[in-house]
């Protein structure tokens, strides 16, 4: 396994959209290779989730897991999931606020609205249909990793003024501003 170069906001792979992956093609070593690096490389940086374009692969792919995740010391456990072309519906128009970070986005944490209960629809590791209904943190990363497989970041969610104070956090004294 590799740990893979994350994306970092400003680089055009995260404004893209992701393509399915063929089901003939989810069972391959090269596709196994890349989601086996993908947990590797969420572990490493202590991510809760990942999607494929953090790696600069536009494929439906993403992974999530959290267990005792300093990054979210107090987040109840998710078992690691691995997701193939999924699809997320919200439950309920009820939403929580929560607190967010990525991986593309080091540093700065934002307070984000999300649903508070969601369903995913795609395919496992093994090709095999799957169907997970979420609430609360769960259900807030499975939608945060489906808006990066859409070419979108948590922060373009925020109103404009938060999202300029933590973009320039982001990029510290004298940075440019990523878009």
């Amino acid at each position: 396994m590799a740990i893979l170069k994350v994306a970092r906001l400003g680089h055009p792979v995260l404004r893209q959209l992701s393509a399915p992956v063929p089901r003939g093609q989810i069972r391959t070593a090269e596709t196994q290779r890349l989601i086996d690096d993908m947990v590797e490389t969420m572990r490493e940086y202590n991510g809760a989730g990942l999607a494929a374009p953090q790696v600069h692969v536009l494929q439906q792919i993403c992974v999530i897991e959290v267990h005792g995740n300093p990054r979210y010391p107090e987040a109840p456990a998710i078992p690691l999931t691995v997701l193939i072309n999924p699809v997320v519906t919200a439950l309920t128009e009820e939403t929580e606020d929560g607190w967010e970070g990525c991986l593309s986005v080091p540093g700065p944490y934002a307070e984000l609205p999300r649903a508070f209960r969601a369903r995913v629809d795609g395919v496992d590791i093994d090709g095999r249909p799957v169907t997970i209904e979420a609430t609360g943190m769960a259900a807030r990363c499975l939608q945060h990793e489906m808006d990066h497989l859409e070419g979108i970041v948590y922060v373009d969610k925020l109103p404009e003024e938060v999202r300029d104070r933590l973009l320039a956090e982001a990029a510290g004294p004298g940075g440019e501003l990523p878009a």
